[in-house]
């Protein structure tokens, strides 16, 4: 699977564009629901996770029309604004996975200068092989792509998983892709232009991670080859929103 905004960037710089987060090559696993066991109990009993085994009804459930999230990460603290008006599906998946603590620790694995900033792959390669499977439908694209909005990653029409990335520059190319932004960085942009961009494009193309490896082998792979990658310590609903 073709990442579009990897076509993008690549056009602009006269390269082709490496494969995106490898969806089509992952098989699809069903996940073990946790099991948690009783203090004083010597018995255990079946717990759901949500990121293991997602309720399909919260999957859907409405999020706020306007909430915030407070990323925390080795850089400091940024803030995202979501506006269910702008791309319902995706902010309804935004707010689940986010409630769910889904980007606690995720890697921004692909930063451009003047391009974009991407993350959310889980640490996990189960978790991540779930959620490649829970594709969200299209969302109209009723704000462009610029600088300081956030926006699903896609690789095609009704692809969007929980890949995001935060606009750089003025990307308006890619809304006639499909990229539809639902939220926008209200605090802290200067921390996400300092994240880390050392390693470039990722591969085959650049000497950056594989995403193919990063679904596969998790924070393992690259804690061990990328270790200068920011992450996210935290990601949390701020105190007013549901």
């Amino acid at each position: 699977m073709i990442d579009d905004v990897t076509n993008a960037v690549m056009r602009r710089q006269g390269r082709r564009a490496p494969f995106a987060g490898a969806a089509r090559a992952l098989t699809a696993a069903l996940a073990v629901p946790l099991v948690a066991c009783s203090p004083g109990s010597s018995s255990s009993s079946p717990a759901p996770s949500p990121l293991l085994n997602p309720d399909p009804k919260a999957l859907v459930a409405p999020a706020p029309e306007t909430f915030r999230v407070a990323f925390e990460t080795s850089k400091g603290r940024f803030v995202v604004e979501a506006h269910r008006a702008w791309a319902p599906r995706g902010v309804d998946r935004f707010h689940y996975l986010v409630r769910n603590g889904y980007y606690d620790g995720v890697r921004f694995f692909r930063v451009l200068d003047g391009f974009m900033a991407q993350f959310g792959f889980h640490n996990d390669p189960k978790v991540t092989s779930v959620w490649n499977e829970l594709r969200i439908p299209d969302d109209p694209v009723t704000q462009t792509n610029r600088r300081g909005l956030m926006t699903f990653a896609t690789g095609g029409p009704n692809t969007r998983t929980t890949q995001l990335f935060v606009n750089y520059g003025d990307n308006a190319q890619l809304d006639g892709m499909g990229f539809a932004p639902f939220g926008e960085v209200v605090e802290g942009m200067a921390v996400v232009d300092s994240l880390y961009a050392g390693y470039g494009e990722g591969a085959p193309q650049g000497q950056g991670p594989d995403q193919f490896r990063i679904a596969t082998e998790g924070e393992r792979y690259l804690t061990r080859e990328f270790p200068k990658l920011d992450y996210v310590k935290t990601a949390r609903i701020e105190a007013g929103a549901k």
